[in-house]
């Protein structure tokens, strides 16, 4: 088959490589075959892990790359001088058009670093972004940024605005999405200096559907499609998103299994309640994207398995076909 979407996958980064690395690239693969995964790290350790499968020798390439970048590793440093890493060789292989782009569950600061020393940012774009897709109660919104650009300035925050937008009417499939701006209150004239001078730039963007400020409290209720912040406020959320979600998952497993009656109650209600917390698992939106690149570069979480893995890939394939690089060059260019 032809035109086939080429990944790079670091089979090295992450909490559980390679075997989970590897399992999801089987599972995306299989799914798709309009996939080509390009499998960045140590040659024998891959392979040693893909002779546990069957899989199509035309969909899934190994690329030897002898060197790990570690999560403590100084992230510049660690760039610099490990030239043979999963990390740089996949990025490299993205500059080069050698791979579409680029998945890894590494170490976030030598993603970040390398996103922009490596693949490069778009002519126009001040700062690329980290956007996670989160899930809500109306479906799922994307927050932007998660911890790529501490220290933002207002004009930082407007391009995150009509990045996210762009990805989200044209990977997500939303028309028109809303956009706002994370604040301690919904009046305009709240919050502190970046968010009160950023505010006029967003009302007075008719690129975006600006809805005004966002409480965090209303996050999880999908009051916008686009939250826009800087990466410290955007950290902050995500973290406590995902704690708050699997401590609330423990706490309702606990309750179903504390007695008999429950234990009756969960068998009758366990296949809606499988169905809710699916909607509300993080891993089945795939990873983050770093938006502003000359390449799509996609960060999961250094945690991930297989199905976030495997959702990372595939969401590689809506982003290039919708061509969102070409879109962020048209719309962002110079603001």
């Amino acid at each position: 088959m032809q035109d086939r979407i080429k990944v790079a996958v670091d089979a090295m980064g992450g909490d559980h490589a390679p075997a989970e690395i590897v399992r999801g690239v089987i599972d995306a693969v299989a799914l798709r075959s309009d996939i080509r995964v390009l499998l960045v790290g140590q040659q024998d350790v891959i392979k040693e892990e893909l002779a546990k499968y069957s899989w199509p020798s035309e969909q899934i390439e190994v690329v030897n790359a002898d060197e790990v970048i570690e999560t403590a590793e100084p992230p510049v440093m660690a760039i610099r001088k490990k030239k043979n890493s999963s990390i740089v060789v996949g990025m490299n292989m993205v500059k080069h058009m050698e791979a579409d782009a680029f998945v890894s569950a590494g170490s976030s600061g030598a993603i970040l670093v390398g996103g922009q020393v490596i693949v490069g940012r778009i002519k126009g774009v001040e700062r690329p972004p980290l956007a996670p897709l989160i899930p809500t109660e109306k479906g799922v919104s994307l927050l932007i940024d998660c911890g790529a650009n501490v220290d933002a300035r207002p004009l930082h925050l407007l391009q995150f605005a009509k990045m996210g937008s762009l990805y989200m009417e044209h990977v997500v499939g939303m028309k028109n999405p809303r956009v706002a701006i994370v604040n301690i209150g919904a009046e305009e004239e709240k919050g502190n200096a970046l968010v009160k001078e950023t505010f006029p730039l967003l009302k007075e963007c008719r690129d975006i559907n600006f809805v005004g400020s966002i409480e965090a409290r209303e996050i999880p209720h999908g009051e916008a499609d686009v939250i826009v912040c800087e990466a410290f406020v955007g950290n902050v959320i995500l973290k406590l998103y995902e704690g708050l979600s699997s401590t609330l998952v423990g706490a309702i497993k606990q309750g179903m299994m504390s007695s008999l009656k429950s234990k009756i109650g969960a068998a009758l209600a366990l296949p809606a309640l499988k169905k809710t917390l699916k909607a509300f698992d993080a891993s089945e939106y795939g990873g983050a994207p770093l938006l502003g690149l000359n390449g799509l570069v996609v960060k999961t979480h250094g945690s991930a398995k297989a199905n976030e893995v495997k959702n990372s890939i595939i969401q590689c394939v809506t982003f290039k076909q919708q061509d969102i690089n070409g879109k962020i060059k048209k719309n962002i260019a110079e603001v």
